[in-house]
């Protein structure tokens, strides 16, 4: 009876230990999603300091990727790190880059102990960061909230492992399963919750992406418009085979305020990339593929210029062939409450947009109203 009790004594207190570190990893993870968008190519890291039960430092990879959200923690909590338990999102850096090693930091700060979300797939990392730990002395658990880290640092596993960004693509869609009025024209779908929680989605985006036809049909600004967030705008990137992209538009007229990639075929006449180029908007040339431009090389050209998470917004024809390609990770289906009726823009154009509700290659994460609209995302499998 004696030895029941006291196996239930340590599984409660086993209980209640594993709880707090979830509690304190979340506000971990809460942290670093603050650097989305502001931090690549590297990862937007958050990092919680622990003493005796109380928050003593917290911190977050600041935008620009440095200062590392460990030395940001460590500066905050100063004396009271001897001790303390460090909570962070992904596995502390080993190496010399243009910073020194966290690793190395948190050894001389003294911390008795470092709680690590997920283990980093850069190979100059990959395990050394907490080998480096344990060798010194600190007592290291890897895994609290490991599934949470990995969706807040895909960009990075996907550049590190694949070279190309996560692709998150947007869509749009009416009841009956529209973008666009007939002829392409553009039309309100969804409404303004909705609106603003995509140009939210596009302030933790390093990238957005359209193509040409969009560009031309909608003039787009693609910048984020929520109240004091213009700097936090992504960086637009149009797809142009032909550089038909005008000149006069809202595109082209902010390309000095928000940068502009434009990206186009390597036979596309060198004068028209001339003339973007002196209007302020970076010109990039890819090989083209069956019907377009080679979306792996676009990938690969925006994952060498830093790009870790793109943003896909249309159109039809572009988010078919990202779909088409298997290069999409991860899906944002707005549906709005009216029809547009059988003449207008099919969501994926050829293909049924159960291509991504149906399909085995994604699962369903969450569902949420935005005011009359409904908000579905998928993840890759």
């Amino acid at each position: 009876m004696i030895f029941r009790l006291l196996e239930d004594q340590y599984a409660d207190k086993a209980r209640e230990a594993k709880a707090r570190d979830r509690r304190f990893m979340q506000l971990a993870l809460a942290l670093g999603r603050r650097g989305l968008g502001l931090t690549s190519p590297n990862p937007a890291v958050g990092a919680v300091i622990v003493k005796d039960g109380v928050i003593v430092g917290r911190g977050w990879t600041q935008p620009g990727g440095r200062p590392h959200a460990e030395p940001e923690a460590l500066a905050r909590a100063g004396e009271d790190a001897r001790g303390a338990t460090l909570y962070v999102t992904l596995e502390p850096c080993s190496h010399t880059g243009q910073s020194p090693p966290c690793a190395d930091a948190i050894i001389a700060a003294g911390l008795a102990r470092v709680v690590s979300a997920i283990e980093d797939p850069n190979p100059l990392v990959a395990g050394q960061g907490h080998a480096k730990l344990r060798a010194a002395g600190v007592a290291v658990d890897v895994g609290t909230c490991a599934e949470d880290a990995a969706r807040d640092h895909a960009g990075h596993f996907r550049r590190v492992r694949d070279g190309r960004p996560h692709v998150i693509l947007k869509l749009a869609v009416s009841l009956d399963d529209k973008i666009g009025a007939a002829g392409g024209r553009p039309v309100a779908i969804t409404g303004e919750a909705s609106r603003a929680r995509v140009h939210l989605l596009r302030a933790q985006c390093d990238a957005v992406l359209i193509g040409i036809g969009t560009a031309l049909a909608d003039d787009p600004l693609l910048t984020c418009r929520l109240p004091g967030m213009a700097r936090r705008s992504p960086k637009r990137v149009v797809l142009d085979r032909a550089l038909r992209l005008p000149d006069d538009g809202k595109l082209m007229h902010s390309a000095r305020e928000a940068p502009l990639w434009v990206m186009t075929s390597e036979t596309a006449e060198a004068s028209a990339a001339a003339k973007l180029g002196a209007a302020g908007a970076q010109v990039s040339r890819v090989r083209t593929g069956e019907g377009g431009l080679d979306l792996a090389g676009v990938l690969r050209t925006l994952s060498g210029k830093g790009v870790t998470r793109l943003l896909v917004e249309g159109g039809a024809r572009i988010a078919a062939s990202f779909v088409a390609a298997d290069l999409v990770d991860e899906i944002w289906l707005l549906r709005g409450e009216g029809t547009i009726g059988a003449d207008g823009v099919a969501a994926l154009g050829a293909l049924p947009l159960t291509a991504i509700t149906g399909s085995p290659s994604f699962r369903l994460r969450a569902s949420e109203s935005l005011d009359r609209d409904t908000l579905t995302i998928y993840e890759r499998v």
